[in-house]
């Protein structure tokens, strides 16, 4: 039987990216996935964006959580030899004369001034979309190749022996105290369950706000295009690097029967992306996937209340890119260390009835 100092349910963007720091800090770690392509890693287009809604708010503790993700994925990109984080403007459309007064009037503040422009760069959106009332543009944005960063941390934790490719069975978990054990194949002083919308069936921690939101995307290829900057427009249009295609994304559905694309899924996204470009496409591929989200719109970080042997890392919705890096080095320093957990993302915040 194999030991680590952690073991780790799940190896999507949380899982991954709380296996790097706790190695970082010195730890083994061992982690248990089965590989599903309609993941909500392998799906998202990884979007950094600190301008959201409505009202053009700067996304929750933004100022902190953008430079440590870009940091973050800068090492990752020199310990993998990958690509992966790349810096991409967002052209934002305005719909009216209102909403274009709200982005001159955040514009003037000093707060906001690092992330927005009052005078976008169309580029070629210029020339091959439906040209709106006018445009912002969003700053120190980007898009992150989830999928090609999770598939490069499966290999490298292959090649030294510590993931178990099995959907994890509940009922073969032995607990004591201090230690937690799998199958008879691997033991640890800790089990951290990372598993995103999964969560919801954990009888541990189902206890917690769960909720699901199913989005489904498109690929396609827009024949004579090359755009470099994100386009959100009703929906966003992302460039995929070095590979001529773009993501086209995404529906919300609260309510769904499973994880697979629908037929009203693609005609809904096919019709917002008619409605924007002035020229055809091609559709490459049509996929869906669910993404774990919480009440109050904080991740889920802390140890069991009954099993301390247990902790949850989950709940980063559809902003996992940017909060990522930051709150899985938050729990692991939390979990080598000792550091006392923020309040705002402690489990400790929800009571176990």
């Amino acid at each position: 039987m194999k030991h680590a100092d952690f073991i780790i349910v799940g190896q999507g963007i949380a899982g991954t990216l709380l296996a790097h720091f706790l190695e970082a800090a010195g730890k083994s770690v061992f982690v248990i996935d089965q590989y599903s392509p309609n993941a909500a890693s392998q799906v998202a287009a990884g979007i950094i964006n600190p301008i959201t809604g409505r009202r053009y708010v700067k996304s929750w503790r933004v100022d902190d959580l953008i430079p440590f993700a870009v940091r973050t994925y800068r090492q990752l990109e020199a310990q993998l030899n990958i690509p992966i984080f790349h810096e991409r403007n967002i052209i934002r459309t305005l719909f009216n004369q209102g909403e274009e007064n709200d982005w001159l009037s955040r514009t003037g503040d000093p707060a906001y001034t690092p992330y927005m422009l009052n005078q976008p760069v169309l580029d070629q959106y210029a020339t091959k979309t439906v040209l709106a009332y006018s445009y912002g543009e969003v700053t120190q944005s980007g898009q992150t190749d989830l999928a090609r960063l999770t598939g490069a941390y499966r290999k490298y934790l292959k090649a030294k022996g510590a993931l178990l490719e099995d959907h994890f069975d509940y009922s073969q978990l032995t607990l004591t105290p201090e230690q937690a054990t799998y199958k008879n194949v691997v033991s640890a002083s800790q089990l951290i369950f990372a598993e995103g919308h999964l969560g919801t069936q954990n009888p541990y921690f189902n206890y917690l706000p769960f909720g699901g939101a199913k989005g489904e995307v498109l690929i396609v290829r827009i024949p004579g295009a090359d755009f470099e900057k994100i386009l959100k427009h009703r929906v966003f249009i992302v460039p995929l690097a070095d590979s001529g295609l773009y993501w086209i994304g995404s529906t919300y559905d609260w309510k769904f029967d499973d994880d697979q694309p629908t037929s009203r899924g693609r005609d809904y996204l096919e019709q917002r992306l008619k409605d924007v470009l002035s020229q055809p496409f091609d559709v490459v591929e049509h996929r869906a996937a669910v993404r774990p989200t919480v009440k109050d719109r904080r991740p889920f970080l802390g140890q069991h209340p009954e099993f301390p042997a247990l902790a949850i890392f989950n709940g980063l919705g559809t902003k996992g890119a940017s909060l990522g890096p930051y709150w899985a080095h938050h729990l692991a320093a939390h979990l080598v260390n000792g550091n006392e957990l923020d309040e705002s993302v402690d489990i400790g915040r929800f009571a176990k009835q």
